[in-house]
Formats: structure tokens, sequence, C-alpha cells
């Protein structure tokens, strides 16, 4: 009976371990960086400090924490996240050279939102490490009244900065709501300290 009963209480904690195991969502860390300066390493590496510190604003949180906004005017923190998401497809669009148009809202859970957000990060970056030039990287705008196009100087000014103001904003959010960010995250290395 012993034995049967430390079988299942090993099985039950393995269980758990699993379930709060790291996914394998990027931005943990921040990637090594480019051996050299290009504008597109540039803008990649920017990308890059923006996945790792959305990861990190976001690693965790709680039921409690996405519901939570600082004033009756404000965006609650889900909020936040949803307008983040926005922002990572117009910024993979741009690198994907795919138009922006009105889309139906997606009916993602926060953990989805999450998850997605991180891979466009992800995918955008990647795209920019290989190309030589930002020229052909417009965000496009695609609606009733036309198309219109702006070059990369908007993405980084409009919604790559737009995304790390946000993310800033959920930490902010998460502290006030009772669930700071990871105090061994160093935004200035890139890594977790030990």
């Amino acid at each position: 009976m012993k034995s049967l009963l430390y079988i299942v209480l090993l099985l039950t904690i393995s269980s758990i371990n699993a379930q709060n195991m790291k996914s394998d969502l990027p931005y943990a860390v921040v990637p090594p960086h480019p051996e050299k300066y290009t504008a597109t390493t540039v803008a990649a590496r920017m990308i890059d400090g923006l996945g790792f510190r959305y990861y990190w604003a976001t690693e965790g949180l709680r039921p409690e924490d996405l519901a939570y906004k600082a004033s009756e005017e404000g965006r609650t923190s889900a909020e936040t996240v949803r307008h983040i998401y926005d922002l990572s497809k117009m910024i993979v669009n741009a690198t994907t050279k795919t138009p922006n148009g009105k889309s139906e809202k997606d009916s993602l859970s926060f953990d989805e939102l999450r998850s997605v957000t991180l891979l466009n990060f992800k995918k955008a970056s990647t795209i920019l490490l290989e190309a030589d030039s930002l020229d052909d990287f417009k965000i496009i705008f695609e609606n009733d009244y036309g198309i219109s196009e702006h070059s990369f100087w908007i993405n980084i000014t409009g919604p790559i900065e737009d995304a790390i103001w946000h993310s800033g904003q959920v930490s902010l959010l998460r502290r006030a709501s009772g669930n700071p960010f990871n105090s061994k995250v160093s935004v200035f290395s890139g890594k977790v300290r030990k």
C-alpha cells in the first residue's frame, strides 16, 4: 500500500512540474546579438528587446491581474495585452509585406494572445535579420478607400515603440495588482539572474 501511495504521489508531483515548466515560447532570454550593425539587425534587435520585456511583463499574470485597471477610464491589463497583440500583427505584417485591414476581433485566450504575440515578434525579428534593407518593409493599410503605405520609420516610432510602452504599462499594472515583475529579470543584459 505504501508503494502504491508513493507512486501516486510521485506521478502527481511530476504532473504538476510538467504543467509548471516553461513553454517553448521565445524571449525568456534575449537571443545572441548579430555580429554586425546594419539597419536591419538593429531593427531586429529592437524587436528582440521588446519580446523579452513583453515575455516577462506577461509571465505569470493571474486573472485578477488581467482584470486590473488603474482608473475607471484606463485599460485593464487584458485590454493592454490585446492592444500589444494588435501591434505585433502590424509589426510582423510589415516584414511579411501583408496589408493591414479591418478584421474581426480574434477570440483568443490570454495564453493564446501571449503566445501569438511572442511568435509574431520572433518572426519579424528573424525576417529582419536575414534582410539587406528596410526599404521594402512598409506598413500597408488596405480599406474601402484604397491602399496607403508607410516606411519602416513609422514602424519604429509607431507599433514597435508603442508595444514597448504598453509592455511597461503591463509591468506597472501587475505591480499595482499585487503580482510584481520578476526581480531577477535584467532588462539590461536580457537575461534572468540566478
